[in-house]
């Protein structure tokens, strides 16, 4: 008998009801009124969903302080323009890519930025539309000339991007350890032990790539307005993310401004599945940890934030000596999920079209007429008498029987066998027994181009027990050549979950008989096995192919005998 992994399949209503749940159950929630602490603990945080809170930084002393319509800029400059930050400067401004390849991180003065702040704010006071170099060489609109290692940009292509204000690690980084007294611990965090605590300021819009944060975090506004664009779990493959080998790891691929569909084809449908959260001065927006949390920034001209990064209890608990353990088990389960979702995107077309169609009396005639054509063709070395073929046949449902003719011939059709002793080895490597390669390693993903597959897969359980119980009986060699010859891995799949169905529904009597039926129409039946396996393994390694693909960005081939190839 034949036992494989007990794997629970998913039909395409059931998918899409359990994405449109998932969808519901993480929205993003919004607190007029902030919770406790112990609220966010038990209630918001282990939910890890995405949560504002509105007026949650209106308290500090920064929320009054650096308020650039309020002298803000003045008080900025007065207290930390001494300071030496490292900005961002990006010739693709406005969007400001994290791949370090897309961007400068150059030291500039604290005060030099603030001074670009002034001229942006004096330019729309009076209403202006000034030229990049008019910026750049009018040294009367802003007290602080550019530093000279920034000559060669704009002053709208550069932005403060997490610049440190406390880093628990490296107290050194703290490049603006000064501005810390202006702000409060958020009282929703209570006793958090937070890793960081940055800077984000930008003095033109700016958007930030798509990407996911390593730890949980609070990004708070404290000036200006963010649009944040975030999208579920259920939605990473959409975004193609970067490989996870490469130091932008944590990116998407996809360039929402000019997406392109040819490269990133799974990219056209992925703001259907996105979010949108304006955040005003004062809000503060619950960003849950996870490298399928991507999200996407926009800031207005002249914001203002700071975030609060720590670490979650899942990575806090998670120890290290388990960490392959853990790997192993996350892989194991997407590419389960990963073989769920193939299947049930290739069976969305006329898969359930021969259970619920009953042919008349003249299909069946026309029908056991073509197995009697077929049956003389191929005279099967076979010792059991006509009449106990014919009872076996003739007593099928119309839709196993219709399942029986389509195989016998599809063997027929793409096996070239000696048409008057038709014997198949076990090896597959007998002189009389010939095949085209291409049918054997076919790595068919889809039903409509796997026919033997879309046969299996539109039987019911107990339908196809009965139609291989005869196959065994009367075209023994026949199924040995299905098994061996014209199996592809999707058809391994999709058999041994038929079997796993009828394994369920079935007493182990009735499992143990049938498989000796089955199995015992092989010469070897070690070798029929083995082949079931093999193309169901290989099904597997195409999941596991497209779950790295996916979720990694880590791209790999199958060879000609379906082995795992690098292909970078």
């Amino acid at each position: 008998m034949y036992l494989s992994p007990n794997v629970t399949f998913t039909g395409s209503c059931a998918h899409r009801c359990r994405r449109k749940m998932e969808s519901e159950s993480l929205r993003v929630q919004r607190f007029d009124e902030l919770p406790s602490a112990s609220e966010f603990a038990s209630q918001i945080e282990p939910r890890n969903v995405p949560a504002v809170f509105s007026g949650c930084v209106k308290d500090w002393k920064a929320f009054a302080r650096w308020n650039p319509s309020n002298g803000g800029l003045d008080y900025l400059q007065e207290r930390a323009g001494s300071c030496t930050v490292e900005a961002m400067m990006s010739r693709s401004a406005p969007v400001f890519y994290g791949d370090i390849r897309s961007h400068e991180r150059v030291p500039i003065p604290f005060s030099s930025f603030i001074g670009f702040c002034k001229q942006r704010m004096q330019m729309e006071e009076e209403n202006q539309s000034c030229p990049v170099e008019s910026e750049r060489g009018n040294s009367s609109t802003s007290e602080v000339e550019p530093d000279c290692s920034i000559s060669a940009f704009a002053p709208q292509q550069t932005y403060l991007a997490q610049v440190s204000i406390m880093n628990a690690e490296n107290k050194g980084q703290a490049q603006l350890q000064i501005l810390r007294e202006d702000i409060d611990m958020p009282s929703i965090l209570g006793t958090r032990k937070v890793a960081s605590i940055n800077l984000w300021m930008n003095n033109a819009k700016a958007r930030s790539s798509t990407h996911y944060d390593p730890h949980h975090n609070l990004l708070c506004i404290v000036a200006g307005h963010k649009q944040v664009v975030l999208w579920p779990p259920s939605a990473s493959h959409l975004l193609y993310p970067m490989p996870l080998y490469g130091e932008a790891s944590n990116h998407s691929s996809v360039a929402l401004e000019c997406p392109n569909f040819s490269a990133y084809p799974r990219a056209k449908c992925l703001m259907e599945y996105s979010q949108t959260v304006m955040l005003h001065a004062g809000d503060a927006l619950f960003i849950p940890e996870g490298c399928y949390r991507f999200h996407q920034v926009d800031s207005t001209d002249l914001t203002i934030a700071v975030n609060f990064w720590w670490q979650s209890d899942v990575m806090l608990s998670m120890s290290e000596h388990m960490e392959v353990y853990y790997l192993r088990r996350i892989l194991r389960r997407l590419i389960d999920k990963e073989m769920n979702q193939m299947l049930c995107l290739t069976a969305c077309s006329g898969s359930g079209e021969r259970e619920g169609h009953v042919p008349g009396l003249a299909y069946k005639e026309e029908a056991d007429q073509s197995l009697t054509d077929t049956k003389k063709v191929q005279e099967e070395a076979d010792s059991r008498g006509k009449e106990q073929q014919n009872s076996s046949i003739h007593d099928l449902e119309p839709a196993a029987l219709q399942a029986l003719h389509e195989l016998v011939s599809l063997v027929h059709d793409r096996v070239n066998v000696d048409k008057s002793q038709l014997k198949v080895s076990a090896s597959g490597n007998d002189s009389d027994v010939s095949m085209e390669d291409e049918h054997k390693n076919d790595l068919f993903v889809n039903l409509e181009d796997d026919p033997v597959a879309k046969i299996l897969w539109a039987l019911k359980p107990c339908f196809l027990r009965n139609m291989f119980a005869s196959m065994a009986e009367c075209f023994p060699r026949t199924l040995e050549a299905l098994v061996l010859h014209l199996l592809s891995p999707l058809g391994a799949e999709v058999l041994t979950r038929k079997f796993d169905e009828l394994d369920e529904r079935t007493s182990e009597e009735d499992r143990n008989k049938f498989y000796q039926l089955f199995y015992g129409a092989f010469d070897d039946q070690f070798a029929a096995m083995e082949a079931i396996l093999n193309g169901k393994e290989l099904f597997a390694q195409l999941a596991f192919k497209s779950v790295l693909d996916k979720y990694l960005g880590v791209k790999l081939d199958c060879g000609p005998k379906g082995q795992l190839q690098r292909s970078f």
